[in-house]
């Protein structure tokens, strides 16, 4: 186990020296050490490599087409002028000093039933837009939207992580709710707007990105598309997939069913989005087909690298579960003696270290910690619901694919994005920490 420890261990260290000191491309280095995280753990070069492109490929099927068409979407949405409009009267409502507090509203009502891959996607262009209208520093409008929707993601239901957990544990869905949303409004009001503009004064100067400045380009500038088709398109993609799934989940066997299967899938809810704001925004706005096929294909250039180092990212998470360095840090967790609350997140957060993943840290320190329930006197089974989704998102760990999705997105450093998103990840797994040993003491 130390050994495995101590190999995890270099391997971060290799990662951040050899991208941040001198300066080597992400996709190689993470490449490069994940083989030798494989090579020093007793394993042979074919299965290495196997490993890398086993963990790629199950990050690139699970992401790779919703960030492109996710991308496509959001350029669609700008040339039409439909973001501009929206981004236009958001500021009239809330004032343009106000507009990390209206990003993480949204990310909190969008990041309800929506993965966070899916709202981080969709709503991107949305803040990147928003931040150039009202002249504010881009982060002020990302970090506060990447931190409502990773709250969501880590204790509300009906996310598939934590109704994971609910089932484990045999908690109470309609607490678990409540409880959620009491510990999400103060959680999203410290980590998303108070810590952005702390980052901010901090971070130092962030350059203009390829994927923001292709959001920010408009065939015709001067276009303004009519505000409620605007918001409705922009939604669209957001009510095809929670109608599919409602659809599917109160229809029984049959063509409403297999409807709503159809629809609740998050590429053909994009694919479908993408058909009608051609027809609904661009058409009506004087975009010919040839201009929306070269908006379409152009705005795919950026996303490129971003999504082979999305794989990458997930190529070295296999790597760290497959060497047994996963299994060595959850020994570790499981060896250390404390209350049950503290164990969960623990255990979650040291798994989230070695997979990268918030919902396999879930479901794995669930199953860990569930089997003691019936001997642990006391402990709520909601609140521990909660300690481990806290948990499930700490660090923001490099092995994690939306590190790099983020630094990309944004054009970030490396220290950057630990700034920003591991430090906000962990930021928030610690209030949600601390507000549910709160309530434990209250209850």
């Amino acid at each position: 186990m130390t050994h495995a420890l101590a190999v995890g261990g270099c391997a971060i260290g290799m990662i951040i020296v050899l991208i941040a000191r001198f300066r080597l491309n992400a996709l190689l280095v993470l490449f490069g050490v994940a083989i030798a995280v494989m090579l020093a753990t007793g394993h042979s070069p074919a299965q290495a490599v196997t490993t890398f492109q086993h963990g790629a490929g199950n990050a690139l099927g699970n992401i790779g087409f919703l960030i492109a068409f996710g991308t496509m979407f959001g350029k669609l949405i700008a040339q039409s002028g439909a973001a501009d409009t929206v981004a236009r009267s958001v500021m009239q409502r809330c004032g343009v000093r106000n507009l990390h507090w209206a990003m993480a509203a949204t990310g909190m009502i969008v990041g309800l039933p929506i993965f966070f891959d899916v709202g981080f996607v969709l709503l991107a262009p949305l803040g990147f837009i928003a931040a150039q209208e009202s002249r504010r520093p881009v982060l002020m409008a990302i970090l506060p939207l990447v931190a409502s929707l990773s709250i969501a993601h880590a204790v509300m239901p009906p996310h598939p992580a934590i109704m994971l957990a609910i089932g484990i544990y045999h908690a109470r869905l309609t607490l678990n709710l409540m409880l959620g949303l009491l510990v999400m409004l103060p959680t999203a009001i410290l980590c998303g707007p108070v810590f952005a503009q702390f980052v901010i004064r901090h971070i130092g100067t962030i350059a203009t990105s390829p994927m923001e400045a292709e959001f920010q380009i408009r065939t015709t500038p001067e276009i303004h598309a009519p505000p409620g088709r605007s918001v409705l398109c922009i939604l669209l993609p957001f009510l095809l997939i929670g109608g599919g799934q409602v659809l599917a989940a109160i229809s029984g066997a049959g063509i409403w069913h297999m409807l709503g299967q159809a629809l609740g899938e998050t590429n053909i809810a994009l694919l479908v989005s993408l058909l009608a704001v051609a027809v609904l925004l661009c058409r009506p706005a004087g975009m010919t087909p040839q201009q929306i096929a070269h908006a379409l294909q152009s705005c795919l250039a950026p996303t490129g690298f971003v999504i082979l180092l999305v794989g990458a990212g997930g190529g070295f998470g296999q790597a760290v579960i497959d060497s047994g360095i996963s299994a060595a840090l959850t020994s570790a967790a499981l060896g250390a003696h404390m209350s049950p609350l503290l164990l969960a997140f623990l255990s979650a957060a040291i798994i989230r270290l070695a997979t990268g993943s918030a919902t396999v840290a879930t479901g794995t320190a669930a199953n860990l910690i569930a089997p003691a329930l019936p001997h642990l006197h006391g402990v709520s089974p909601e609140l521990l619901v909660l300690a481990t989704g806290a948990g499930s998102i700490a660090f923001g760990p490099v092995n994690d694919p939306v590190f790099w999705q983020l630094k990309e997105y944004l054009g970030l450093s490396l220290a950057q994005t630990f700034v920003v998103w591991s430090g906000t990840e962990t930021l928030i797994s610690i209030v949600i920490l601390c507000l549910t040993l709160l309530l434990s003491a209250a209850l």
